[in-house]
């Protein structure tokens, strides 16, 4: 089954300082700051929540279709993306403009310095859910605010079932615009920190919200996930990690877990779970798009975890 995955992509640019930012930051000076951080170490990443999700729904066999707007510098990442077997079909080039970047500088107390250029992300809101065709299942993940809201109203009004994502773009929205798209959305997926700015914004219990969607799934960190449907709450364990390199990019990862159950139409014990398993896969390595299992090795790992047969795709 198809899967449209609306949302950005974006080069990360992550960097290491070997020392701490206090050091260098005079806080009597804070209003006239100039300083350089001279980082040795730096890594060039595939990124941004449509390749991210894409290319871990793709490990677990599913087949997903990204759609977005990128850059004049997008070649390399387009040779990645069809080396990966995702269709690029899509993903359409805005001239003279650069994709999204996002530049991260940690120090060595994991402070972060974060630049964001949005780029050609900004003109996402072009593309329109109805030239992919009948698809059976999409995503409105992070993306230009004008996109996401255009997506998904592009999903509702083709009645396609859709995870709604907002990430770290819940803030720009509205209680009115986040009320609407808990109704047009099928199902919700967000962390704990933005089910409270939800909260925040549009008032009420998650209980409550939960009724406007077919499930509305909560992820919790080393805490596992909770799943709200019908009344009911499902709890996810945890997904142990062997050795923790890189959170970056997880929770796009336990997204295409949910998306690839949603997919098989698997129960939300099993969803839930196979997506705890990507978020452990993925912490394990530095960057986005850097692990690798074989189908094989994701059944043996997830049955040893939970103490369960991995089911049949």
């Amino acid at each position: 089954m198809p899967t449209l995955i609306c949302g950005s992509f974006a080069y990360d640019t992550i960097m290491v300082f070997p020392d701490r930012f206090k050091n260098y930051i005079l806080p009597d000076q804070i209003h006239a700051l100039n300083v350089c951080f001279v980082n040795p170490q730096m890594r060039r990443e595939f990124g941004g929540c449509a390749g991210n999700i894409a290319y871990n729904l793709k490990l677990l066999g599913g087949d997903p279709v990204p759609m977005g707007t990128v850059g004049k510098d997008f070649t390399d990442y387009r040779d990645w993306l069809k080396e990966c077997g995702i269709p690029d079909t899509f993903v359409r080039e805005i001239p003279g403009i650069y994709s999204a970047q996002c530049t991260i500088t940690t120090d060595l107390d994991n402070n972060q310095i974060t630049a964001f250029h949005p780029g050609a992300m900004g003109e996402a809101h072009t593309n329109r859910v109805a030239d992919a065709g009948n698809m059976p299942l999409g995503i409105v993940a992070p993306d230009g605010r004008e996109a996401m809201l255009q997506h998904a109203a592009d999903f509702a009004s083709l009645n396609t079932p859709f995870l709604f994502d907002p990430g770290q773009n819940l803030p720009l929205f509205s209680k009115d615009e986040l009320l609407t798209f808990l109704d047009q959305a099928t199902w919700c997926v967000m962390n704990d920190y933005e089910s409270k700015l939800l909260l925040n914004t549009v008032g009420g219990t998650l209980e409550e919200h939960a009724s406007r969607v077919e499930a509305l799934i909560v992820t919790r960190g080393g805490e596992g996930s909770l799943i709200y449907r019908q009344g009911d709450v499902v709890e996810i364990p945890p997904a142990p990690v062997d050795h923790p390199v890189d959170p970056t990019g997880c929770g796009d990862a336990y997204r295409a877990g949910i998306l690839y159950g949603l997919e098989q139409r698997w129960d939300w014990d099993h969803t839930g779970r196979v997506a705890s398993l990507m978020g452990a896969f993925k912490v394990e390595h530095h960057g986005n798009q850097n692990h690798r299992f074989s189908h094989a090795e994701f059944k043996t790992r997830y049955e040893e975890t939970f103490g369960r047969e991995y089911p049949a795709a």
